[in-house]
């Protein structure tokens, strides 16, 4: 009696990132101290702020944002690239940071494709960042200080 082969596990769906390129660049770390004190100088003299910070989270997004974060997801980023490319050349940004949750994952491939953008388009003036802990290991070093939204019950959940 031939024995039948055994069912088929459904297989995972392929990761978001599957369908686009692997980034070529990656991007150095900045410490979330350097980012507090990017915030405080512009803060204090009122100048025009010379940087942008992406939280690229999208459904984790919750407990809110460091301040002045645009909120790009992830998912959708990719082909957004040369639209952020020209509104931080336009803008004078000099730096654009990039963090997710714990930027081990999104964070850090948003930031290599933007670097690889940059590299298309010969812009030299521009530098891409990784926050390094991401948003979590901002909360843990500086609690809600200078977050946009900051909901404490949030992250009493994520500390669990």
């Amino acid at each position: 009696m031939a024995s039948e082969p055994p069912p088929q596990q459904p297989s995972e769906p392929p990761p978001w990132w599957a369908a686009l390129p692997e980034p070529q660049s990656s991007s150095p770390h900045v410490e979330a101290s350097q980012v507090l004190q990017l915030l405080q100088a512009d803060e204090s003299a009122r100048r025009t702020q010379q940087f942008l910070l992406v939280d690229v989270r999208r459904t984790d997004w919750e407990g809110g944002t460091i301040s002045t974060s645009l909120n790009l997801p992830a998912q959708s980023f990719y082909h957004t690239r040369p639209v952020l490319y020209r509104l931080a050349h336009q803008a004078g940004i000099k730096q654009i940071i990039f963090y997710c949750g714990s930027s081990n994952g999104r964070g850090p491939r948003c930031a290599g494709w933007m670097q690889d953008y940059l590299n298309e388009v010969g812009e030299k003036n521009i530098t891409v960042l990784v926050l390094k802990g991401g948003i979590k290991g901002w909360q843990r070093t500086y609690g809600g200080k200078l977050m946009d939204n900051y909901d404490e019950k949030a992250w009493a959940e994520v500390s669990k």
